[in-house]
């Protein structure tokens, strides 16, 4: 939901999504192309190093970044540092989003995926855009978990 959200409030779209290399992040990025979205492939086990300097140069171009704060295998709600290194190297401000559909099934899996239920109504949550500069990077995870935390149930 959130590349047709995406592409609702910026209708020129210019965003890349950070995605796993892996098979399920290849359908991923496939499916995003067709919200006119881009994608950087790796994650904080695979060539995080590369991703990054890929996204900071992304962001610098003027592309907006999408990516799960809590990494491809958490622990939930723990903010790896790469978002913080990129926001803090750019200037750019934070901006979280969160869906939370009415009805829905929740895996039982570490980070409680959900999936939505049909005929149900699917909520959209933003934070106020978050500035990272100037704070250490233990202020800056401290700061962007209360905001992830703020909604929890």
């Amino acid at each position: 939901m959130l590349p047709y959200l995406y592409r609702y409030y910026r209708k020129e779209p210019k965003g890349k999504v950070l995605i796993s290399p892996h098979f399920d992040g290849k359908l991923i990025a496939k499916t995003i192309k067709f919200f006119g979205l881009d994608s950087l492939a790796g994650s904080s086990d695979k060539n995080p190093a590369r991703v990054l300097i890929q996204a900071i140069k992304s962001l610098k171009d003027g592309y907006d970044i999408g990516i799960t704060p809590d990494g491809p295998k958490g622990p939930r709600h723990e903010v790896a540092d790469g978002i913080i290194v990129m926001a803090q190297k750019t200037g750019a401000k934070i901006v979280l989003v969160e869906i939370k559909p009415t009805k829905y099934w929740k895996l039982n899996s570490w980070d409680k995926f959900v999936i939505p239920k049909p005929f149900g109504t699917i909520h959209y949550y933003t934070s106020s855009e978050i500035d990272v500069s100037g704070l250490s990077l233990e202020e800056a995870r401290t700061l962007i978990q209360e905001e992830l935390l703020k909604n929890e149930k």
